[in-house]
C-alpha cells in the first residue's frame, strides 16, 4: 500500500448565502510512495490549493478519502488534528512564516517545544539538519537579519526537525530570487535523496522539473502526469512546458 492514497476526492463550496455552489475538486485520484518527490501543477483555480489544504488536514473533503499510512484523515477528531499534523506533516510555505521575535534556532525548535520534547533531544535533531541546510552559522540570528533564501532554509529545517512522514511545500520558491531558488531546489533534491517524501504545489516549471513526478490538475481532476524516468531536469522542463501549453489551450495530452 502507498504511503498516501487519495481516492475520489471532492470538495464543493457553497457561497455565503447558499445561492450557488463551486466545485473546487471533482474526482481527484493519485497515490504517493514513500520517498517520492511529487510536484502538483495547474492553472489558478484548478484546485491545487484546496487539494493541499485537505492533504494538510486543514480542510475536509465533501467526498472521497485521503489516507496517510492507513489512517483516513477525515475520521480524525478535532482534538486530534493539531497533534496529527505536528507528528506526521512538515510544512514549507511561500512566506516563510517565521516569528521575528524568535531567533532562527528557536523558530526551528517551535514544533518540538509544542510537542513537549526536551532541549537535549531538540538540540541533537537540529545540528545535522542545520549543517545539511547550511544554516548552522545563523542559528542565533533573527529573521529580519537574514536573506530570503536563508529564511526559506530555516523554514525547511523547522519542517524537517519533526521527522515528518511527508513534507508539504506550497509555492516554496515563490518569494525567492533566482539564486535562492536554485539553492532551495538543490536542497530539496538532497533532502529527498535521504528518503524524505516531498509533495510540492508550484507554478514554477523550474521547481517542478526537479521532482520525480509531476501531476497536472485541471477542472478539479488529475488531468495528466509525467514521470522523470531517465530524463534530465532540462528535458523534464521541456515536457512540463509543453503540457502546460496544452492545458492552457484546453487540449488533450497524448499518452
Amino acid at each position: 500500500m502507498s504511503m498516501l492514497e487519495v481516492r475520489h476526492l471532492q470538495k464543493t463550496y457553497t457561497t455565503r448565502f447558499g445561492g450557488s455552489k463551486v466545485e473546487a475538486l471533482r474526482d481527484v485520484n493519485f497515490s504517493v510512495e514513500r520517498g517520492e518527490y511529487v510536484a502538483i501543477m495547474g492553472e489558478s483555480g484548478s484546485g491545487k490549493t484546496t487539494l493541499l489544504n485537505i492533504l494538510a488536514a486543514l480542510d475536509k473533503p465533501t467526498g472521497g478519502t485521503v489516507t496517510l499510512n492507513g489512517r483516513v484523515l477525515s475520521t480524525l477528531r478535532e482534538s486530534e488534528l493539531a497533534a496529527f499534523r505536528r507528528d506526521n506533516l512538515g510544512f514549507v510555505f511561500q512566506e516563510f512564516n517565521l516569528l521575528d521575535t524568535f531567533s532562527i534556532e528557536d523558530n526551528i525548535y517551535l514544533p518540538l517545544v509544542l510537542s513537549g520534547k526536551r532541549y537535549g533531544e531538540m538540540h541533537e535533531r537540529l545540528l545535522p539538519i542545520a549543517k545539511r541546510l547550511r544554516i548552522d552559522d545563523i542559528l542565533k540570528k533573527y529573521p529580519y537579519e537574514i536573506s530570503g533564501g536563508q529564511k526559506q532554509r530555516a523554514a525547511t529545517a523547522r519542517a524537517l526537525i519533526t521527522e515528518p512522514q511527508i513534507l508539504l511545500a506550497d509555492e516554496p520558491t515563490g518569494a525567492l530570487d533566482s539564486h535562492s531558488t536554485d539553492e532551495l531546489l538543490s536542497m530539496f533534491a538532497d533532502v529527498n535523496e535521504t528518503g524524505q517524501t516531498i509533495l510540492m504545489v508550484t507554478h514554477s516549471v523550474k521547481a517542478a522539473s526537479r521532482a520525480g513526478r509531476v501531476l497536472f490538475i485541471r477542472d478539479g481532476e488529475v488531468f495528466h502526469q509525467i514521470y522523470r524516468g531517465d530524463s534530465t531536469s532540462e528535458e523534464l522542463y521541456a515536457k512540463i512546458s509543453d503540457t502546460l501549453t496544452i492545458l492552457a489551450g484546453g487540449g488533450e495530452v497524448a499518452e
